[in-house]
């Protein structure tokens, strides 16, 4: 078997790639959703502390750690909706093979010819 990447190995790769870049923006959704969550809660401990009359500089740190919080939060949202468009990059790649490849991959497969599959690919460029 030749060491070039064959037609089907491409699309399973790329196919596979998508796939995973979607399992991973996902995780990173729950995880973006979960320290929103936490950015809220450590708001509204900020607030409590505050109404205790606990020294300012306490309550303006969980402030601000709440705010740091949300913008981590928000940047992980937006990494995984950037994530969400390299999968579908991902399948509009694989569909293009699809399209520009599918048909000589029927035909080099349906050839009576032996050995057709370790003719190398330079065989088939077109000129």
């Amino acid at each position: 078997m030749s060491a070039e990447l064959t037609y089907e190995q491409f699309l399973n790769s790329v196919n596979a790639f998508a796939q995973q870049v979607v399992v991973n923006a996902d995780a990173i959704n729950r995880w973006a959703e979960f320290i929103d969550r936490e950015s809220t809660d450590t708001a509204h401990i900020a607030d409590l502390i505050g109404a205790k009359n606990v020294d300012r500089d306490t309550t303006a740190e969980t402030h601000q750690l709440s705010r740091i919080m949300r913008d981590v939060s928000e940047d992980a949202i937006q990494y995984a909706a950037r994530a969400n468009t390299t999968s579908r990059i991902a399948h509009n790649s694989r569909q293009q093979a699809v399209d520009s490849h599918q048909g000589i991959h029927e035909h080099v497969n349906a050839s009576p010819v032996e050995g057709i599959h370790d003719v190398h690919n330079d065989w088939f460029t077109q000129e």
